[in-house]
C-alpha cells in the first residue's frame, strides 16, 4: 500500500469517526469536515504528506470560518 492510499484511508476513517460525535457543535463539525476535505485535496494535488497537512490546515480554517454563527 503506497503512502497516499494510507493517508486517504486514515483521513476517511477519521472523518467517519468524527461524524458519529453528536455532541459536537456546528462549528466543530464544519472545522473537522473542512480539514478532511482540505487534506484530501492537498493529497490529490501534490501527493505528499506536507501538502496533505497544509491542505488540512487550510481546510480546517475555512471550515471554522464557515461554521461561525452570524
Amino acid at each position: 500500500m503506497n503512502t497516499s492510499k494510507l493517508v486517504l484511508t486514515g483521513l476517511l476513517l477519521t472523518f467517519l469517526g468524527l461524524s458519529g460525535c453528536s455532541n459536537m457543535s456546528h462549528q466543530d463539525k464544519t472545522t473537522a469536515g473542512g480539514a478532511v476535505v482540505g487534506g484530501v485535496a492537498g493529497n490529490v494535488l501534490c501527493g505528499t504528506a506536507l501538502c496533505t497537512g497544509v491542505g488540512a490546515a487550510i481546510g480546517g480554517v475555512i471550515g471554522n470560518e464557515v461554521g461561525k454563527k452570524k
